[in-house]
């Protein structure tokens, strides 16, 4: 495929994450100039009446009922649909030459997982998955520390992610709630994220989790069906906490909840060395906080510059990017490297680890021991 042609996109979603990415699709040409031309081809959904008030409202030509339809006719496939339809459209998609786009995580289960990552490896085609925070500016600006040494030896890793959308027992349940649907709670849904997170920042100088034990706790056992008078079983976790060893000894602590009283999306980070440490919090999506050897404290580092990553594409020095943005630079990378046959992380590979982080920890809990992944 030349430069020249655009690529069309086909979408499978179209509410949250939907309009998140369809958003960074309609931004890409304002912003990039070296973005690739895509057309937002088809947006496929079950609900015809609302996937037309999507597709006008988003701005996609065509709407389809059936991804089987889509996947061989556009020149990428998105899969932004719930967790327990990953597997079989994605791979659909690349047994029919089309590269994916996934969203995070992978899949439900391991199996599913891994099932995925072979195909895609068996494909030869770009897969990514969409652990959307590596594309922050503040975290890629971490990242070039870590690497140029700036923190010595990691010896240590913390992690969270809070939210509080189900502190009330009487909050609506949702196929979050449901294990078939989505695979785990809070583990999978945030605590995804965070371990992407840590493998993207830190991965190469402290190598793969090893050794993991951690606990999962549902604290409300059923939710009210909205709508009705019934009730249905949450079958999936409501907060996680793990504790992890690396390959190179370096420790870590990892947790999320989703009934976390006074936190909206608070998701953390901070990475502590020998010669220096660092901090990010989503809430504060603007800032990182480093200390470095010669340093008594926290300085506060406001990424806005234009030699900043990816700020030369956007506003003037000092105006800040929101949450948004990050699935603009995302869309941007994944896209780039279809048109340009090159690579793009986190892939498959990346989402199938982070998989098994997961899986360990949902093993830990079930029997009590500390789980090795070496």
């Amino acid at each position: 495929m030349s430069e020249q042609e655009p690529l069309d996109v086909g979408v499978l979603g179209y509410r949250f994450m939907g309009k998140a990415h369809s958003n960074a699709l309609a931004r890409l040409p304002m912003f990039f100039d070296d973005a690739p031309e895509v057309n937002r081809h088809t947006l496929v959904g079950r609900d015809e009446e609302a996937l037309a008030d999507a597709a006008e409202q988003f701005g996609f030509e065509h709407t389809s009922t059936d991804w089987e339809a889509v996947v061989d006719d556009v020149d990428a496939f998105y899969n932004l649909g719930p967790n327990h339809v990953h597997a079989e459209p994605s791979i659909a998609a690349l047994e029919a030459g089309t590269p994916v786009f996934c969203e995070k995580p992978l899949a439900p289960t391991l199996e599913e997982a891994e099932a995925m990552r072979d195909a895609a490896a068996d494909s030869g085609l770009v897969a990514g998955c969409a652990f959307n925070y590596r594309f922050v500016p503040a975290i890629r600006y971490a990242k070039n520390l870590i690497e140029d040494g700036k923190l010595g030896e990691i010896r240590q890793v913390r992690g969270q992610y809070l939210q509080d959308w189900l502190v009330d027992p009487e909050a609506p349940w949702s196929w979050r709630n449901d294990e078939e649907l989505a695979g785990s709670g809070a583990l999978g849904d945030l605590g995804a994220h965070t371990v992407d997170l840590a493998r993207f920042l830190v991965g190469e100088e402290v190598g793969e989790f090893a050794e993991i034990s951690g606990q999962l706790q549902t604290f409300v056992e059923e939710r009210p069906v909205e709508g009705s008078d019934e009730t249905r079983p949450v079958t999936v976790d409501d907060a996680y906490s793990a504790q992890v060893e690396f390959d190179s000894g370096a420790i870590g602590t990892f947790e999320a909840s989703r009934v976390a009283d006074g936190h909206k999306n608070d998701h953390t980070i901070q990475i502590h060395g020998t010669e220096g440490s660092l901090k990010f919090s989503l809430e504060r999506l603007n800032e990182l906080e480093y200390k470095g050897a010669d340093h008594r404290g926290y300085e506060t580092i406001l990424v806005t510059d234009g030699s900043d990553p990816y700020l030369d594409h956007w506003w003037p020095p000092g105006h800040v990017l929101g949450w948004e943005h990050t699935f603009v630079h995302e869309n941007y990378e994944f896209l780039s490297a279809v048109r340009d046959g090159g690579e793009f992380h986190p892939s498959f590979e990346d989402g199938y680890q982070v998989q098994r982080v997961l899986n360990a920890i949902e093993r830990s809990d079930e029997s009590g021991e500390r789980i090795s992944l070496a």
